[in-house]
Formats: C-alpha cells, sequence, structure tokens
C-alpha cells in the first residue's frame, strides 16, 4: 500500500530531484522508493514503470524550463534578448542537470502530450527572440535550430565541466553570445 498523501505529482518531482543528483541514468524505481520511503511497487499505483517516469520527468522539466525562459524574456528584444535566453537556458541546465537530460530525445505522446505542449512553448520564446532579427521564413526552423543546438552544447559541456583549460567560461559564453548574434543580424540582412 503506498504512503498516505503519496501522489504522482511527488513521485515525480522526488524523481527529477533525485535526477539532478545522481544523474538521470542512474534514475532507478528502486531509488527512487528509497528516497520516498516505500517499497518499489508502491510507485506503480501512480506511474506505468520506468519508462512513465522518465517522461514524466521530461514534461515536468520542459514545462519549468519554458516559464523560467519566458519569465526571463519579459520586456526584453534584440541582443538583451538573446543573451536573456543563452544565460536562463545555461542556468537551467547548471541547476537540473539531471531534469535537462531528461529532455534530450524524449519522444511525444500524441497531440496532448504535456512534453510537447511545453516544447512548444521552449521553441515559441526561441521564435521570439529572433522575430528581432527578421530571419527570412525559410530561414527561420534552421535558425531556431542553430541557435538550440549552439546554447544546448554549451550548456552542457560546463555542466559536465569540460571546460578545465585556462581561459574563463564566461568570458568564452559572452562572446558566443556576441558571435551568435552578428550572425542573426546578418541572416536578417543586418535589419533590426
Amino acid at each position: 500500500m503506498p504512503r498516505a498523501g503519496l501522489s504522482a505529482t511527488e513521485i515525480v518531482a522526488a524523481g527529477a530531484d533525485l535526477a539532478d543528483e545522481l544523474g538521470f541514468a542512474s534514475l532507478t524505481l528502486a531509488s527512487l522508493a528509497g528516497r520516498l520511503g516505500v517499497k518499489p511497487p508502491a510507485l506503480y499505483k501512480h506511474v506505468d514503470g520506468l519508462a512513465d517516469l522518465q517522461h514524466r520527468i521530461a514534461a515536468l522539466a520542459m514545462t519549468e524550463f519554458g516559464e523560467v525562459l519566458r519569465d526571463a524574456l519579459q520586456g526584453k528584444s534584440d541582443s538583451d534578448a538573446l543573451t536573456a535566453l543563452f544565460t536562463t537556458w545555461r542556468e537551467y541546465v547548471t541547476a537540473h542537470p539531471g531534469r535537462y537530460a531528461a529532455t534530450i530525445g524524449a519522444e511525444f505522446h500524441g497531440a496532448d502530450d504535456p512534453l510537447l505542449v511545453a516544447g512548444e512553448k521552449v521553441i515559441n520564446s526561441i521564435r521570439a527572440v529572433l522575430a528581432g532579427y527578421r530571419i527570412q521564413q525559410d530561414d527561420l526552423d534552421h535558425a531556431i535550430r542553430t541557435v538550440r543546438c549552439t546554447i544546448h552544447g554549451f550548456a552542457l559541456l560546463q555542466s559536465a565541466n569540460a571546460f578545465q583549460w585556462s581561459n574563463d567560461p564566461d568570458d568564452s559564453f559572452a562572446w558566443m553570445i556576441g558571435f551568435v548574434d552578428a550572425g542573426l543580424r546578418a541572416l536578417g540582412g543586418g535589419r533590426r
């Protein structure tokens, strides 16, 4: 019998926290049950196994991430919006590496999947930032993917402590934003 008060929301939140601590690949139902003070079978009343838990963590993470992006971008435009986008992305990945890892490659389960809905909000935030650069519609998807890949790669490498040589990663981060900003301006014909 599940612990009194245990809910799917509590299980997913605890799983997300544990993924941040241990790493997403190390998350198991047994480790989560131990964290919650229950036996693993008690979790099955609320989640349909590890794959379901992982998907729910991905949806939670994408929802949280979309909300922090939205808040960070409020009232910003042009390079200020790009800087806010990159900075917020980097901060989220650094603070929540396990949750963020859950979103990578997670597949959508239908049009009403919370992961898909939240993911569309993240993409729309990127699209809103790029609107200030006046990029042609034919190039917009490419620009979204390029911006996403650039900050995604930097944030993952930094969270894995992959920048161990002498240059300060903060300097590289500022340089990268300037580089992307210049490229986006050129792509948009230099118009702002």
